[in-house]
């Protein structure tokens, strides 16, 4: 089950020069839950001038509620992935990147204060679904990649590993200034590059495990379809053994798929930044 939780931002933090965390926190987190380290939620962003957090009442039809709300009234959704989950302080951890205000989540976090309210529907049980990432138990390894949408979810695969694990963990992002202190990260700057072209280059220059495996990609769409297709094509790599998910399209913005309906099908968008 999912359920709206009103939650106020308790503090923000600069991680690297473009990544904003920030946390969130309530006591309704009480009732919050994963479902794996991949964990998507929905934000939901007031209208300006509104502090109070949006509450879209319905129960299981809020989507319903949500379109069939007047464009100047309606709050701004967004997916995200969470970056942490402290259960025991009731609080959440979000990362946003920072393009300036181009985009409405990336204007919302870099003016976020202490207080600021929000809303974030979200799991209230470890089964509730959506996450994703889930290795076979006879998965002698695994390849990770992603870019700079994909690094909360990553960071969070990566965190929860048990030490003896074999991971090939690959994520692109702008410049080295963006690095994050992360275990068994390689880290691919694109230093101008088209976005997924040299962490692609990158992965199939890899020497990776020919034992069975388990992949996960994740980042802009078309990228991930042609490493998924290299995976397959060249590898031979078991299809039913990878996970790849497009975070976002070039060209497309999240708003852009809910407009259109094709938002279900066309994209699992930003979790993290991209069309922000």
């Amino acid at each position: 089950m999912y359920a709206m939780f009103p939650l106020r931002v308790a503090r923000v933090e600069r991680v690297t020069p473009h990544m904003i965390r920030v946390t969130l926190g309530g006591t309704v987190l009480q009732d919050f839950a994963t479902s794996g380290p991949d964990q998507r939620v929905k934000l939901f962003f007031p209208v300006a001038g509104v502090d109070e957090p949006p509450i879209l009442e319905g129960g299981l039809r809020w989507y319903e509620v949500w379109c069939a709300t007047p464009v100047e009234s309606r709050p701004v959704m967004r997916t995200y992935t969470i970056r942490a989950h402290r259960p025991e302080v009731h609080e959440i951890d979000i990362d946003f990147y920072d393009h300036g205000d181009i985009g409405p989540a990336s204007a919302w976090a870099r003016r976020a204060g202490a207080g600021s309210p929000i809303t974030v529907l979200g799991p209230t049980g470890s089964n509730s679904g959506g996450a994703d990432h889930n290795p076979p138990a006879d998965a002698a390894w695994q390849l990770i990649t992603g870019d700079e949408t994909a690094l909360p979810a990553i960071s969070r695969i990566v965190e929860a590993a048990p030490a003896h694990a074999d991971l090939r963990v690959y994520v692109e992002v702008a410049d080295a200034a963006e690095r994050q202190d992360l275990p068994w990260v390689t880290w691919v700057l694109r230093d101008g590059a088209p976005a997924g072209a040299r962490l692609n280059a990158v992965v199939r220059a890899a020497d990776l495990p020919t034992t069975p495996g388990y992949a996960w990609l994740a980042g802009e769409s078309a990228g991930v379809r042609d490493l998924r297709r290299h995976l397959v094509g060249e590898r031979g790599f078991d299809r039913k053994r990878i996970h790849f998910c497009g975070y976002w399209r070039k060209g497309r913005t999240e708003s852009d798929a809910q407009v259109t309906g094709t938002w279900h099908d066309d994209v699992e968008p930003e979790r993290a930044t991209a069309a922000a």
